[in-house]
């Protein structure tokens, strides 16, 4: 009988994070773009198969492997996935040490816990959720500010390969212009199309690596538009202009929509959070006081009722204020 509140209290928990993954994984237009997009992309490729020069560095990738990452990809669940996350970051991070970082915080947040006298097994659950969620939570903060920060100068980009395309300049030779001339994360992604195709690499598989890579839509666009005019011909340098002019229209909107939500937001952080800094707070202050939070089953039974329903609050709020664009 005294497994049972603390059996509750989990079920909720993992409710809560059930529903708050749900609610800002984005919506489904998303994928559904995301889709179109691909099978467009499929249509007018006419990439066939991966070459020679691919698969030989995916068995130098692999021999390079550290045993911590192969220890890690065997115990955290998709560690594909996961490893393509991390290179979006742009930071030289393997999956053993992303999975070294989720154990040192698992350990430390749950021993700090217990000293403070928690329960063990809820001092455990609460380690392992941040311990898997913070840096989670961090990959994916640097994955969107790269993200910014290349969506912000990728219509620069594409202007520079409009003047370099009037002037003369092939496609192949204004890609390692623009990887030479524009800094950041632009910059980085275009010197690694010049340098796949220094190796073997065609213009087309160079460009839907780094697509695959970014997942943005702004840069599908870029291989797409690429992919149809070597295929029916006509006036590139036009074609990208035109572009970039929308993917700054693109940009706009995004802002717009950013600024007339703001408020909203910020008041949905501010007021999901406020219960559970005092709650923080005083356990800390008096943390005999909050003891009978985790014994009584009532207050178990209402806490965990109340998280249930911030979260269907998160949740609807959520999809209320996510567009797309």
């Amino acid at each position: 009988m005294e497994l049972m509140p603390m059996m509750l209290l989990a079920g909720g928990t993992f409710m809560v994070l059930a529903l708050l993954i749900l609610a800002f994984a984005g919506p489904s237009a998303k994928a559904e773009g995301a889709r179109r997009l691909t099978g467009l992309r499929d249509r007018h490729a006419g990439v066939v198969g991966v070459g020679a020069v691919e698969a030989q560095l995916r068995r130098i990738s692999t021999n390079r492997a550290s045993n911590m990452d192969k220890a890690a990809a065997r115990l955290l669940p998709n560690p594909a996935q996961l490893g393509k996350r991390l290179a979006m970051t742009g930071k030289n991070w393997t999956v053993g040490q992303y999975g070294l970082a989720s154990l040192g915080i698992l350990v430390v947040v749950a021993a700090a816990l217990m000293v403070q006298g928690l329960p063990a097994l809820l001092a455990l659950l609460v380690g392992v959720i941040i311990g898997g969620g913070l840096p989670h939570m961090a990959v994916g903060y640097l994955i969107s500010r790269r993200i910014a920060r290349f969506t912000a100068k990728f219509p620069d980009a594409i202007e520079l390969l409009v003047r370099g395309l009037r002037s003369g300049l092939p496609i192949t030779e204004t890609i390692g212009v623009v990887g030479a001339e524009v800094d950041g994360p632009v910059g980085e992604e275009f010197r690694s199309i010049s340098d796949k195709m220094k190796i073997g690499r065609t213009l087309d598989q160079a460009l839907q690596e780094t697509a695959d890579r970014l997942g943005t839509p702004e840069f599908q666009f870029f291989v797409i538009t690429i992919a149809i005019q070597r295929e029916t011909g006509g006036n590139l340098a036009e074609t990208l202009a035109n572009l970039a002019e929308v993917l700054r229209k693109r940009s706009q909107m995004k802002l717009k929509i950013k600024a007339m939500s703001s408020e909203s937001k910020a008041s949905a952080y501010i007021i999901g959070a406020l219960p559970f800094i005092v709650f923080g707070m005083i356990w800390f202050i008096n943390d005999s006081y909050m003891q009978s939070f985790f014994t009584d089953q009532r207050l178990i039974v209402a806490g965990g009722g109340g998280i249930v329903w911030m979260a269907i609050g998160a949740f609807i709020m959520a999809k209320m204020i996510n567009f797309e664009i």
